[in-house]
C-alpha cells in the first residue's frame, strides 16, 4: 500500500490583480496527477492578519500550526518583489516555526521579466535553511508569466511544456518528502 503524503502548495502574495497565483494554481493542478500525494493549497490572503508575531501560542494560527504538523514536504509558488520574496510568505512562514525541520520544499519562482522569480529564489535560500527545511534543487520559473495565462492567445505549447517542468519538480520532491518522512520516524 503507497502512503499518502501531505504536500502544501504556498501561494505566496497578497497584492491585488497577483499573477502568480495563477502559476500557483498550476502547480495545484500538476501536483493532483501523482496518485500518492494529497494537496494542500495555502493562499496567504487567507491567514491575513495574523494573529501577531512572536513564537507564543496565542500568536500563532493554529489552522496554519495544523497544516505544518501534518504537511510532508512543501512547493512555495512566489513572485519575485525588488530581487527577493513578499513579506507576507515571511509572515507567513514566521508564524510556525517549530514543524518545518527535515521537511523538504520546491521552489517556484514568478515574475513579469525574463529571469522567472530567479533572484526571489536566491534570496529566500537561507531563511527557509533557518527555519530547519531541506531546499531541493529542482527550481521552477515562470518567466513573463502575464503571457504565459494570457487569455488572448493559445498557450497550450508553453503551458504543457511548463507542467512537464512541475512533474520534474514534483518527483524530486517526494523522493525528498519520503526519504526525510523516514527518517524523522526512524532517526
Amino acid at each position: 500500500m503507497t502512503e499518502i503524503l501531505s504536500i502544501v502548495v504556498i501561494a505566496s502574495t497578497t497584492r491585488v490583480e497577483r499573477k502568480s497565483i495563477l502559476a500557483a494554481k498550476l502547480v495545484e493542478e500538476v501536483g493532483k496527477e501523482f496518485k500518492e500525494v494529497k494537496i494542500v493549497f495555502v493562499d496567504v490572503i487567507d491567514y491575513f492578519p495574523l494573529p501577531g508575531e512572536g513564537n507564543d501560542e496565542e500568536s500563532k494560527d493554529p489552522r496554519w500550526v495544523q497544516i505544518n504538523k501534518e504537511a510532508d514536504a512543501y512547493f512555495i509558488v512566489s513572485p519575485e518583489y525588488n530581487h527577493s520574496f513578499p513579506g507576507s510568505l515571511k509572515m507567513l512562514l514566521d508564524n510556525d516555526l517549530g514543524n518545518y525541520t527535515h521537511k523538504p520544499v520546491n521552489l517556484a519562482g514568478v515574475s513579469s521579466g525574463p529571469f522567472g522569480g530567479s533572484r526571489m529564489i536566491e534570496n529566500i535560500l537561507h531563511p527557509l535553511r533557518e527555519m530547519g527545511f531541506v531546499v531541493t534543487f529542482s527550481d521552477v520559473y515562470f518567466p513573463f508569466v502575464q503571457d504565459m495565462f494570457a487569455e488572448k492567445e493559445d498557450n497550450t505549447e508553453k503551458i504543457e511544456l511548463q507542467k512537464e517542468r512541475i512533474r520534474k519538480a514534483y518527483r524530486e520532491l517526494l523522493w525528498m518528502a519520503k526519504t526525510l518522512k523516514w527518517g524523522r520516524e526512524n532517526l
